[in-house]
C-alpha cells in the first residue's frame, strides 16, 4: 500500500466551533489542483483495466470468444462471467445484478467482459478484439407495460408497489368540493458529477486486496465486493479516494468488483477510469416518472383528499428503487395537511438504463406534480396560491399521509412566508445578454414575458422503514491533539469541516487530525446520502468526544483532588471553575485517552399493507420562488432569480449551508429546463456533456437566501438537520410553475423544452 501515490492522506484542521464559517481543509488543494482525486491514483507496477459493454438493451449471449483479445501483446487478463470467483450477483437491496453478464443482457451498457493490459490503448484494442455473438430480443422499454409483460428478470418486472390508504375514502364524495386533476411526467436526470468512476485495486501479500475508490458507502461496498470475490471481508480493504461529486450515483457498485478481479488474477495493481460516455452507462440515474393526481378541496381551500398514481421506471435492476418509490409515495402530497389520501406507488423493471439514488430521492418527482396541482387548485378556487399553501401547511402535531404524527420541528408556514415575502432584486435590463437566448441575441425585448411562482417540498432525513441506521466513530486524545476516525465518505458535502467544528466545540482544542477514511479498524458510518451524515456521523463524533472529555476531566479530578463538576475544558486546558486548577491538555493526555462509539437515531418501523406506520425519523422542508423570462415565439427561457428559504434545524457552518442551497438549486434548474438522459429504444442517445446539458455559471440566476429557519430538532446533534437534498426538490417545481405563469401553458413535463412552449399550439392540435 505504501507504493500507492495520490491517495488522500491524514488531514489536519484548525477549526472553530459550531455556527462559524470555517474554511474546508480540502478547499485550497481543490482550487489549486493539488487535491488527489480517484482518477489521479497510480502505482509503479499498475496495469490498466477496461470493460466491454453490451450494445443491446435486450439480448441473449450465444458465445464469447476472448482468444483474439488474449493474443494482443501487452494484455494480461481477459475475464468473463465464468471467472467471477464468488457470488455472481450484487445489489444494494436485491442481489439481482450480474457482475458480468453470462447468458443475457438487460440494458445497453451492461458489462460483459473485463480486460487488464499495460496501456490504455492496448486495453481498447483488446476490448475491440473480443467476439460476442448476441441473439437480440425485443426490449421492454415502456414502464406502463411492465407489469403485464413477459418478465425480463427471474425476480419479475415489479420491483415494489405501495398502496397507501389514509383517512376516510368517502371524504371525496362530499358535495361542494372543488376538484382538479393532472397528469405529469419527469424525465431521466443524470447526477453529472465531474469526476467519472475510477479506482485502483492492489493485490496484497495476505491474499487479499486493497481497493482505493471514490464511493458513498465504504463498508457496504466492501461486503458486496467480498461476496463477489468469495473472500472474507477482512481481506477486502477499502480506502476512500478523492471524490469528484456523487449525488447518489456512487451508492451502487460500478467498477469495484472488476478492479479487484483483475488485480487478483494478474497479481498486479490495476487502475480503471471511465470515460464520460462510459460513466453515463456505468451508474444509475434519477427515475423517470409518470404521475396522475386528483386533489379535492373545500371552497375555502381546505384540502380534503388527494389521490395519486405514481409509476417510476427502475430500469433493468432494482438498485435502491424500493426505497425511492417509498419516498415518492410517502411525500406524494407535499408538506400539507391531507386528512384522506389514496396513493398507489409502483416501480418496475424495464430494459432501460438502471435507476437508483439521486439527490432528493423520489421527492423531486412528486414535488413537481403536487405543486402543479396546488397552483391548479388555487386557480380553480380563485385563491392566491401562497394563501392556499399557508392554509394547508403541515405543523408539529399533524399527521402525515402515513399516519405518523409530526413530533419534531417542521416550520412549513415560516419557510413559505419568508420566501414569499423576501423582496426581489430582479430588474428588467435592456442588455441583450440578459434576455432568453443570451449570446444568441435572438429574443425581441417586446416579446419577452415574465413569470413568477413559489413551490414548497419536503422529505425525510436518514434511513427509514425500520432500517438499523448507525454510524461509528473514534476519538483519541494524545498529547493535547485529537484524532478522529470515522468512515463517513466526504463527497463534497463538507463533513471534513464539521468533524473539526464538533470536536472543537466539545473538547476546546484547536488542532484536530482526521484519520484516513477506510474500512479497517472502524465500523460503518453508513452512506453519505439521505441527508444523514451531519446527524448520524456528526452525532457519533460528538458522542465520542464527549466520552473522552468526561475521561480527561475525571483523570484531572483524581490527580488534583478536585470535584469533577468543578472542571471544564477551555482553549486546550483543563480549568477549575474555582481557579485552583489549570492543567495543559497535552500534559493531561500524555497517556492517551480514547473512545469508540456507535450512534443510532430513534427507531422507525416498516410501512404496513396500507402504507401506514412511523417510518421516518425527521423531515426538512424548503421553498423556492422563481422568476423567469420567456420568449414564447422561440420557446427560450432565462431563469432570472431564485429565492429560497429552508428549515435547517441549526446552522453548523453558514458558508457551507449557502453552498449546499446554491448547488441544489442549480440541479433543480437543470432538471426544469435542460437536463435529460434521452433514451430511445433502451439506448442512451446523449451520453456526453456536449449533448447532455447542465447549467453553467451563465445559466444560473442569483440565488437569494431569504431565510435559514433555525428551530433546533430534538434528538439531533446540536439540533441540526441535514440540508443537502431539499434545495433540489422545490427548485424544479418553482421554475416550472413560473414558466406556466408566464406562458399560460400546462407544461406538465420536465424538463421543459423550447418546443413545448413555441410549438404548444401545434402540439395541442396533434394531441386532439
Amino acid at each position: 500500500m505504501s507504493e500507492v501515490r495520490a491517495t488522500q492522506t491524514r488531514g489536519r484542521t484548525r477549526p472553530s466551533g459550531i455556527g462559524e464559517s470555517v474554511r474546508r481543509p480540502d478547499a485550497i488543494p481543490k482550487v489549486t489542483g493539488a487535491f488527489a482525486f480517484s482518477s489521479d491514483l497510480r502505482h509503479d507496477r499498475m496495469l490498466w483495466g477496461g470493460t466491454l459493454r453490451s450494445p443491446h438493451p435486450s439480448a441473449r449471449i450465444s458465445s464469447i470468444d476472448v482468444g483474439p483479445a488474449v493474443a494482443v501483446t501487452g494484455v494480461h487478463a481477459v475475464l468473463t462471467h465464468s471467472d467471477v470467483p464468488g457470488r455472481a450477483t450484487f445489489g444494494l437491496e436485491h442481489l439481482d445484478q450480474s457482475v458480468l453478464a453470462g447468458d443475457v443482457v438487460r440494458y445497453a451498457g451492461e458489462p460483459v467482459a473485463i480486460v487488464a493490459a499495460d496501456h490504455p490503448d492496448t486495453v481498447r484494442r483488446a476490448l475491440d478484439a473480443i467476439q460476442v455473438e448476441y441473439e437480440v430480443t425485443e426490449p421492454l422499454v415502456d414502464p406502463s407495460r411492465a407489469e403485464t409483460a413477459t418478465p425480463i428478470h427471474p425476480d419479475g418486472n415489479l420491483i415494489r408497489r405501495i398502496h397507501l390508504r389514509h383517512g376516510d375514502p368517502s371524504a371525496a364524495d362530499r358535495e361542494g368540493l372543488v376538484t382538479v386533476e393532472g397528469t405529469y411526467e419527469v424525465g431521466m436526470q443524470d447526477q453529472a458529477f465531474l469526476g467519472p468512476e475510477s479506482g485502483l485495486a492492489v493485490p496484497a501479500a495476505d491474499g487479499g486486496v486493497d481497493l482505493f475508490i471514490a464511493t458513498q458507502w465504504l463498508h457496504v461496498d466492501r461486503d458486496q465486493v467480498a461476496d463477489c470475490l468469495g473472500m472474507d471481508p477482512d481481506l477486502v480493504r477499502l480506502t476512500l479516494a478523492g471524490v469528484g461529486g456523487a449525488f447518489g450515483a456512487r451508492e451502487d457498485l460500478s467498477l469495484h468488483v472488476h478492479l479487484c478481479m483483475l488485480a487478483l488474477y494478474t497479481g498486479r495493481p490495476v487502475k480503471m477510469v471511465y470515460s464520460r460516455h462510459e460513466s453515463f452507462h456505468g451508474h444509475v440515474h434519477r427515475h423517470p416518472a409518470r404521475m396522475w393526481y386528483r386533489h379535492h378541496a373545500e371552497p375555502d381551500g381546505t384540502l380534503v383528499r388527494v389521490e395519486a398514481r405514481l409509476l417510476l421506471d427502475g430500469g433493468a435492476y432494482a438498485s435502491s428503487s424500493g426505497a425511492v418509490i417509498a419516498n415518492a409515495t410517502c411525500f406524494a402530497a407535499g408538506p400539507y395537511r391531507v386528512p384522506s389520501a389514496d396513493v398507489d406507488g409502483v416501480v418496475v423493471r424495464t430494459n432501460n438504463p438502471p435507476c437508483g439514488a439521486m439527490r432528493g430521492f423520489g421527492a423531486v418527482q412528486t414535488c413537481m406534480a403536487h405543486e402543479a396541482q396546488m397552483d391548479r387548485l388555487a386557480t380553480a378556487l380563485d385563491m392566491d396560491p401562497i394563501d392556499l399553501r399557508l392554509k394547508n401547511a403541515l405543523a408539529p402535531g399533524d399527521r402525515l399521509l402515513t399516519g405518523q404524527v409530526l413530533t419534531g420541528t417542521l416550520p412549513v408556514a415560516e419557510v413559505i412566508r419568508t420566501c414569499a415575502e423576501h423582496p426581489s432584486a430582479a430588474v428588467r435590463s435592456d442588455e441583450p445578454m440578459t434576455r432568453p437566448g443570451g449570446a444568441g441575441r435572438t429574443a425581441d425585448a417586446d416579446h419577452v414575458v415574465r413569470g413568477e411562482a413559489l413551490a414548497v417540498g419536503f422529505k425525510n432525513l436518514m434511513f427509514s422503514e425500520g432500517f438499523d441506521d448507525s454510524s461509528a466513530a473514534r476519538c483519541e486524545l494524545r498529547d493535547g491533539v485529537v484524532t478522529i476516525t470515522c468512515a463517513c465518505a466526504e463527497v463534497g458535502q463538507g463533513f471534513v469541516t464539521l468533524i473539526g467544528q464538533i470536536t472543537s466545540e466539545v473538547l476546546g482544542v484547536d488542532e484536530v487530525v482526521l484519520a484516513p477514511v477506510e474500512t479497517t479498524g472502524i465500523g460503518s458510518a453508513g452512506s453519505t446520502s439521505a441527508s444523514r451524515q451531519s446527524w448520524m456521523s456528526g452525532g457519533a463524533v460528538q458522542k465520542a468526544c464527549e466520552e473522552v472529555r468526561a475521561a480527561v476531566v475525571a483523570r484531572v479530578a483524581v490527580t488534583h483532588d478536585v470535584p469533577v463538576d468543578d472542571l471544564v475544558l477551555v482553549e486546550g486546558r483543563v480549568e477549575s471553575l474555582s481557579g485552583s486548577v489549570s492543567v495543559d491538555l497535552a500534559e493531561a493526555t500524555a497517556e492517551p485517552l480514547s473512545a469508540d462509539v456507535v450512534y443510532r437515531h430513534a427507531p422507525t418501523s416498516p410501512l404496513d399493507h396500507d402504507g401506514q406506520g412511523d417510518a421516518h425519523v425527521s423531515f426538512a422542508v424548503s421553498a423556492h420562488r422563481a422568476i423567469v423570462d420567456v420568449d414564447p415565439d422561440l420557446g427560450l427561457v432565462r431563469v432570472v432569480e431564485l429565492t429560497t428559504s429552508q428549515d435547517v434545524g441549526r446552522v453548523l457552518n453558514p458558508v457551507q449551508a449557502v453552498g449546499q442551497l446554491e448547488g441544489g438549486a442549480a440541479q433543480g434548474v437543470g432538471l426544469a429546463v435542460m437536463e435529460e438522459v434521452l433514451v430511445d429504444g433502451g439506448r442512451i442517445r446523449n451520453a456526453s456533456f456536449t449533448d447532455y446539458l447542465v447549467p453553467t455559471a451563465l445559466d444560473m440566476p442569483p440565488v437569494e437566501i431569504a431565510a435559514l429557519i433555525e428551530q433546533p430538532e430534538p434528538g439531533a446533534p446540536f439540533g441540526a438537520k441535514g440540508i443537502g437534498e431539499p434545495p433540489c426538490i422545490s427548485s424544479t417545481a418553482a421554475v416550472v410553475g413560473a414558466l406556466r405563469h408566464a406562458t399560460g401553458l400546462e407544461l406538465a413535463r420536465v424538463p421543459v423544452r423550447p418546443a413545448d412552449i413555441a410549438l404548444a399550439e401545434a402540439q395541442a392540435g396533434v394531441d386532439r
